[in-house]
């Protein structure tokens, strides 16, 4: 039950794909099916048209992205599109997250041998942003820059070598880094890391106790000096988490652990497998309204629905509030990480002082902000309207090397590009999300490449 239950949680970026595709027109009929030793793939060319010299690759950490949203949309619209499974395919247990490179490294040299193609791009959806931006700041940089003593786990410089750089990156809602939506996902008023808890919870940190804003039929409000106190308390929690997975790592070397090489982790009130929202303690899913997350600090480009772009104003998430996520932090089967010392370190973890801005981005391989600063090829950043990534992906756009770079936000826009429904003021007011999605980032590569 356990192992079935932590699977669940990975499948769904790929069953919400799935689900997607009903709706999408056909872009090709036959995907052509393909193993690269542990990894897998299928391979979208349009139907029709001119042949394709773009190719794209879209892929996630351990997510089924086999029939991703863009594998239809991208190939529909002249591309050619590899969409794959890395070899930890709903297995977030086992995650090496430094050894990913590889599989990454075979999608695009597969890409770059199919007849007409002259450019490789990468595609990185949610998880799938992290992952393609620790490749091309490897290409780009040489292995040294997963590497030295502020990581927390080094990449090998042996494996990682000459990796084909991409020539270029699209981000679609790309989250900042798994390890810091894990170090936000966690509840700090967690008082012992004993499965279940032992203890009652803090109280003064208590995200769910109505004497601190919260609200159960509602939204939320959280005073600033709550949110303050709160988010360094996740820090020190997650600190003090890689701290005792540490230790285990060097007793493992030295002989002087029951495992000479990893032992299971499990975090009570840490969130989901993978890096959903669904059961994380955010605070913003209870209060939609903290602004380092939930809106951008000066004017951006929103594509509204009708296809036109606004640049004239500060754009704000229009997700609401969800006072049900209190019930699945506190289950088992919803809301408590389950993976190993290694897996935690790799993936999952990551130094800081307070979980919002003060983060140590490069402690972590996994972390979206920190490789963009090493990125020079052309890059494109989208976020979805009705989601929680926006000022992230800003604060990447802005912190990003590259000097051929763009930033829109989807008005209206899940995290996998459909309409939020329950957000719009008045029927259908978000009803062309994907079709905007897609359509921006398809002009922007037609533009380039």
């Amino acid at each position: 039950m356990t192992v079935r239950r932590a699977r669940r949680g990975l499948r769904i970026l790929g069953a919400l794909a799935l689900s997607m595709l009903a709706s999408a027109a056909s872009a090709q009929s036959h995907p052509t099916y393909m193993t690269f030793g542990a990894a897998k793939g299928l391979l979208y060319k349009p139907d029709s048209g001119p042949a394709p010299h773009v190719g794209v690759l879209v892929m996630h950490r351990s997510a089924d992205f086999l029939r991703h949203p863009a594998c239809t949309e991208l190939s529909k619209r002249g591309f050619m599109v590899l969409c794959m499974n890395s070899r930890y395919e709903n297995n977030e247990v086992t995650v090496s997250f430094e050894k990913l490179p590889l599989d990454v490294k075979v999608g695009v040299e597969t890409l770059r041998a199919q007849p007409g193609i002259t450019k490789v791009l990468l595609f990185g959806h949610s998880g799938g942003g992290p992952l393609m931006s620790l490749y091309q700041a490897i290409a780009e940089n040489g292995p040294s820059y997963c590497q030295g003593p502020q990581k927390l786990v080094q990449c090998s410089s042996k494996e990682l070598a000459n990796l084909p750089p991409a020539d270029g990156l699209v981000f679609a809602d790309a989250h900042p880094g798994n390890a810091i939506l894990v170090l936000r996902a966690l509840n700090p008023s967690v008082a012992n890391e004993d499965n279940p808890p032992a203890a009652a919870p803090i109280a003064s940190l208590d995200p769910y106790d109505e004497r601190n804003g919260f609200n159960p039929k509602g939204a939320s409000h959280y005073s600033e000096a709550f949110r303050k106190a709160y988010f360094a308390a996740q820090s020190a929690r997650m600190n003090k988490l890689i701290d005792g997975a540490l230790d285990k790592v060097r007793r493992m070397k030295d002989g002087s652990y029951p495992y000479p090489d990893n032992d299971v982790m499990i975090i009570p009130r840490g969130g989901p497998q993978g890096s959903g929202p669904g059961a994380s303690a955010y605070l913003w899913i209870t209060d939609p309204t903290v602004p380092q997350i939930l809106q951008t600090t000066k004017p951006e480009k929103l594509v509204r629905n009708d296809g036109t772009i606004d640049d004239s104003h500060i754009v704000k998430s229009v997700a609401v509030a969800d006072p049900d996520n209190a019930k699945r932090n506190m289950a088992f089967d919803t809301g408590t990480k389950l993976l190993s010392v290694r897996s935690f370190l790799s993936a999952n973890a990551i130094r800081s002082k307070e979980s919002l801005l003060d983060i140590d981005y490069c402690s972590s391989n996994n972390s979206t902000v920190c490789a963009v600063r090493s990125i020079k090829a052309p890059t494109l950043f989208t976020a979805m309207g009705a989601y929680y990534f926006i000022a992230d992906n800003e604060r990447m756009y802005e912190q990003s090397a590259s000097r051929d770079k763009d930033f829109y936000v989807i008005e209206g826009a899940t995290h996998f590009f459909t309409p939020c429904v329950k957000c719009e003021p008045t029927q259908g007011a978000y009803s062309n999300t994907m079709k905007n999605t897609f359509d921006t980032i398809a002009k922007w590569i037609d533009q380039r490449f």
